[in-house]
């Protein structure tokens, strides 16, 4: 086991490092970043969090006694109502939550066009740009609704865009550095909505009941994985990459580049 003892690691980058089960004692983490970390049964004593950010899934986050991820989850909903459904439970419910993501998307894809197609490039604090947003939502609904519950192995396009951290696949596009025109992952995009918006408008009760399996190669691979949580994978996908990108869009309109 590797022991670090009054040692300055200030600006240290961990990539990839597995800290399963590791130990923190008065350790000064100011400024850390952390980004698609895994803190599943962590725990904090001690600790001093003032000023910190965190966005994320929470469950069962207990601070100072008190389990806040309700308390979250009830406030986000008072803020935005049409949050709450987007975790249908029948079929017709996933129909409205589809129509009204597809609806906030269109809101959302006109205020980018107002800014130069440049600055749809543009990251906003290490985040994904508004284009390479759009390619990971391609991917995701590819992923979920192309492959899982359609039953395509490979139904991925060039610019589809994984998660930064994923492990990386043969076959299965991943080009971060491309810099397509918004109009050109638009085209890519629409396919994608209308593929999902098919899906939605014939799903059935007993269809969102059953489970799906996919084993060939490439990803996802699942056994017995539930339909309904593959379309509530797109939907969280949808609902929470649109937050960060109108929120980034109104950095770049603050501070366009002179």
């Amino acid at each position: 086991m590797t022991q670090f003892r009054e040692r300055d690691l200030t600006g240290a980058q961990f990539e990839r490092v597995k800290l399963r089960n590791a130990g923190f004692h008065d350790v000064d983490l100011t400024g850390a970043r952390f980004r698609g970390a895994m803190l599943r049964g962590s725990r904090m004593r001690g600790v001093e969090l003032v000023d910190v950010e965190i966005n994320g899934e929470l469950q069962n986050v207990v601070v100072n006694g008190v389990d806040i991820a309700p308390l979250v989850d009830a406030e986000l909903n008072r803020r935005m109502p049409e949050r709450a459904k987007m975790r249908p439970d029948d079929s017709a419910g996933f129909r409205a939550a589809w129509d009204i993501l597809e609806r906030l998307w269109e809101g959302t894809v006109a205020q980018a066009r107002a800014l130069p197609e440049s600055e749809l490039h543009r990251s906003v604090d290490d985040e994904w740009s508004f284009i390479q947003t759009l390619r990971h939502l391609n991917f995701a609904a590819a992923a979920w609704v192309g492959r899982m519950v359609l039953g395509n192995p490979t139904p991925w396009h060039r610019l589809d865009l994984p998660w930064d951290e994923a492990p990386g696949w043969e076959g299965i596009p991943w080009d971060r550095a491309a810099r397509p025109s918004l109009d050109e992952v638009l085209v890519v995009r629409s396919e994608r909505q209308a593929m999902v918006r098919r899906v939605m408008e014939s799903l059935t009760d007993e269809q969102l009941g059953a489970d799906v399996t996919r084993t060939e190669p490439g990803w996802p691979q699942a056994e017995g994985f539930p339909v309904q949580e593959c379309l509530r994978i797109v939907l969280n996908e949808e609902w929470e990459h649109r937050l960060y990108a109108e929120r980034d869009l109104s950095v770049l309109e603050r501070n366009p580049v002179s």
